[in-house]
């Protein structure tokens, strides 16, 4: 079953001229409307009426989450605001947060992306959906929302949390397609479980999961303990949110939307090319977005093209599940972590150390996060009770900082190995 099959079936001959015609209009519209663009062809001698090949990309420069902070919140937007509908944001966390803006014709290609994919993984009009995803300015909640509304399925909105509330509307509802997080699933397994809900007693058929690094394995056991089809699926804020790429039925890779996203595989070090089938640096630009179009956005996540025809008879073409990423962000319950973040609070805190270890496993399907934290030897001489403060100030602090709880633990000064570069520091345990 294919959503749009004149589009989705395209020859590469077609998809390619498609492509070429809409880059040269966004190349044209960014250099009029964005001042960051604008500046950046004027100082490349850079003419956009004079665009006549794809490879000519190559030679335009990157744009980077640090330029969208840079031009918080609206320097990035193409329209006036008034044409703006949609505003959603990343949370900030890092730093000033990102901004991105839809027109009404970007909801409404948003919408149907978003039910290619569904329709992809083998959703459609007479399923009922059930998001368990967070509302708000995250994309993904809202973003998987209309495009299953936009399919004609029945949508539960029950966002993220209460699990045994979700199970009992899963029976209530009759729940054909979950959308959440692949550890909420399993998560939701665990409870099943431990509640006595048979998985085999509901109507769940599929699953699509996102947000978060997982393997094939875990496919695996998500299907297994579920009873469903689990496809993976790919967005991100900054260059529209949920749609951009997801998994047929076939489960050998994610169908990029290549009439709406041109994308490259970059060597993150070279920035050059890498051989076909190699894996790079996702890096991509948008090719139909009006209020918020990107040139060439260096997306961090590392993957590399699956050369293979699909069975499914889709022809864009498909990329490996996010295999990692090309800079020292973590990915922990959805929410994005910088080893940064942590040292920026430990600073600001009287007797620690900017010396740290974080230590990230998977225990019961979720996520735990411990940083090992260094303190002056004092601390170690005071009251236990005062120990027991700073535990609770650096939780509460790191919290507010990064989105999400961890786990504090105090050791003595100098008792962490000294590395050169923070990635060095991070101890990820998890057996995806």
């Amino acid at each position: 079953m294919i959503w749009d099959h004149g589009k989705e079936t395209m020859a590469r001959g077609d998809i390619v001229r498609l492509q070429l015609e809409r880059l040269r209009t966004t190349l044209g519209r960014v250099a009029i409307h964005v001042p960051f663009y604008r500046n950046r062809f004027k100082d490349l001698g850079f003419d956009p009426s004079t665009f006549e090949s794809i490879d000519t990309l190559r030679e335009l420069p990157f744009t980077t989450k640090q330029d969208l902070r840079d031009n918080y919140p609206y320097g990035m937007f193409a329209v006036p605001l008034r044409e703006v509908v949609r505003i959603h944001s990343s949370s900030g966390t890092t730093g000033m947060a990102t901004v991105v803006g839809y027109t009404r014709r970007d909801v409404e290609v948003w919408s149907n992306l978003v039910a290619r994919i569904l329709t992809s993984a083998g959703v459609g009009a007479e399923d009922v959906i059930q998001i368990a995803f967070g509302y708000g300015l995250f994309t993904g909640g809202f973003g998987l929302h209309y495009g299953a509304e936009k399919l004609g399925a029945s949508v539960i909105p029950i966002s993220a949390g209460n699990t045994r509330r979700q199970i009992q509307i899963m029976q209530d509802f009759k729940t054909t397609a979950l959308v959440c997080t692949p550890s909420y699933a399993l998560k939701m397994a665990d409870v099943m479980m431990d509640v006595g809900v048979n998985p085999s007693g509901l109507s769940l058929k599929y699953g699509l999961f996102g947000a978060e690094p997982w393997s094939e394995k875990m496919r695996e056991e998500i299907s297994d303990r579920l009873g469903i089809i689990a496809t993976d699926n790919y967005g991100l804020s900054e260059v529209m949110g949920p749609g951009v790429a997801g998994e047929c039925q076939e489960c050998n890779g994610l169908h990029v939307n290549e009439d709406h996203f041109l994308f490259e595989i970059l060597n993150p070090d070279t920035l050059e090319p890498v051989k076909p089938g190699d894996v790079g640096e996702l890096v991509i630009t948008t090719l139909t977005k009006e209020a918020f179009p990107v040139i060439r956005y260096r997306t961090r996540d590392l993957t590399r093209q699956i050369l293979e025809p699909c069975p499914c008879g889709r022809t864009f073409a498909r990329i490996q599940r996010i295999m990692g990423r090309s800079d020292d962000m973590l990915i922990i319950k959805g929410v994005n972590v910088f080893p940064t973040q942590i040292e920026s609070v430990l600073f600001d805190i009287e007797g620690t150390q900017p010396h740290y270890n974080l230590i990230v496993e998977r225990e019961n399907n979720e996520d735990k996060v411990t940083v090992l934290v260094e303190v002056v030897e004092s601390i170690f001489f005071d009251q236990m009770k005062k120990q027991r403060t700073m535990v609770d100030t650096i939780k509460k602090r790191l919290a507010s900082e990064l989105g999400v709880g961890v786990n504090v633990k105090l050791v003595e000064e100098r008792s962490l190995e000294r590395y050169n570069g923070k990635s060095s520091r991070v101890i990820d345990k998890r057996e995806l």
